[in-house]
């Protein structure tokens, strides 16, 4: 009967600890789950959406005008370096031809030509190459103020509708076209740069 009795004693103890653990594990899940919950209410997941930069490049009015003020430069250099070529190339053949045909009378007229040649291959060298420092520099100071557009409208663009960050579609391997804000984007760049146009 003792033994009885201590048994079941133990068995009621046995009992209690296996309720008082399984309670203390349920209230650490209750607490692991609020602490999920809270820490999901203070960091949600990021909303992101992409822009196609080449699809951007090609609509936005202030990304073409330029582009078609580079082209402009572009062949103002080609036009300059063939123009100054085609002078150079014309000096030099009446140089030879005048030489060939005895028209030199002293060494020093020659000379006077040949060195008139050299400057004038000089003048070239030099003023192409302050031509292309000007172009390169005019397409750097156009590309940033490029990047400040585009910069400055995602900022605001992002903040109005909620999104924590734009991609470049070429930065992803994929993403889904439902996240594209391509347009919209394009739609309000253009909107804002024709409206400083008008000012």
């Amino acid at each position: 009967m003792k033994i009885l009795s201590k048994l079941a004693t133990f068995a009621l103890v046995f009992m209690s600890a296996a309720m008082i653990t399984s309670c203390a594990d349920s209230k650490k899940e209750n607490n692991e789950a609020a602490v999920a919950a809270e820490a999901e209410k203070e960091s949600p997941a990021m909303v992101i959406r992409y822009i196609d930069e080449d699809s951007l490049l090609a609509q936005y009015n202030l990304a073409k005008d330029i582009n078609e003020a580079m082209l402009r430069r572009s062949n103002q250099f080609d036009s300059e370096q063939q123009r100054r070529a085609r002078d150079i190339q014309k000096l030099a053949s009446d140089i030879e031809n005048k030489y060939k045909s005895n028209g030199y009378l002293t060494q020093e007229s020659f000379n006077a030509d040949q060195n008139k040649l050299a400057k004038m291959q000089s003048d070239a060298e030099n003023y192409m190459a302050r031509l292309q420092r000007d172009i390169q520099s005019e397409m750097q100071q156009n590309t940033i103020q490029l990047n400040d557009s585009i910069n400055k409208y995602l900022k605001e663009y992002c903040a109005a509708n909620g999104f924590d960050a734009v991609l470049r579609k070429s930065a992803s391997f994929y993403m889904d076209s439902k996240y594209d804000v391509t347009n919209e984007v394009v739609e309000g760049l253009n909107k804002r740069y024709n409206k400083v146009e008008k000012k």
